[in-house]
């Protein structure tokens, strides 16, 4: 069974992840104009789920979600498909030594993962012949990385258990 910092954690219901990343989904369909900085929310709960559940939410679902974005935002057909895709492959790599550290060492190891993925896109968008954004691209990692210690203890929370009063039982 997981642990989240030394507290026993119940397994995690697919309906809730499902409901997590369609909720994050729709923020991002939101249509809020074009601001380089606004976090990506929905590669930020990805990550999440890729974080502590490797097994259920991978690299696939992150591309199907990339090209549910492509499409939403008009933009090049597998852009954001393939930062997502890096996105959720970088975040497996390192969900077992990223469980072991606190929250806020947890945002800064995820920070480059959120930069890498940004830079993937906006690179692919400069070779088609795209506008460059401008310097407040930069901004969105950072807000990402600030945005993880909430949405981990957001998601985490219908899986933690409750005291157990019992002195009795070990666990």
């Amino acid at each position: 069974m997981p642990r989240a910092h030394g507290q026993l954690l119940l397994p995690a219901n697919p309906l809730f992840i499902a409901f997590s990343l369609l909720i994050a989904l729709g923020f991002n369909l939101i249509p809020m104009g074009r601001q380089p900085a606004m976090p990506d929310l929905l590669a930020l709960v990805l990550v999440f789920w890729n974080v502590h559940q490797s097994r259920r939410v991978g690299v696939g679902l992150a591309f199907f979600f990339g090209l549910a974005m492509d499409v939403h935002h008009g933009a090049l057909l597998g852009q954001h498909a393939l930062s997502y895709t890096l996105l959720s492959f970088g975040a497996v790599a390192l969900h077992r030594r990223l469980l072991w550290f606190p929250l806020l060492p947890q945002a800064l190891h995820v920070l480059p993962l959120f930069v890498a993925a940004h830079a993937v896109s906006l690179i692919v968008r400069m070779i088609v012949g795209g506008m460059w954004p401008g310097w407040s691209l930069l901004l969105a990692p950072v807000f990402e990385a600030l945005l993880w210690p909430f949405v981990s203890a957001l998601l985490l929370a219908p899986q933690r258990r409750p005291p157990d009063p019992d002195k009795h039982r070990p666990l």
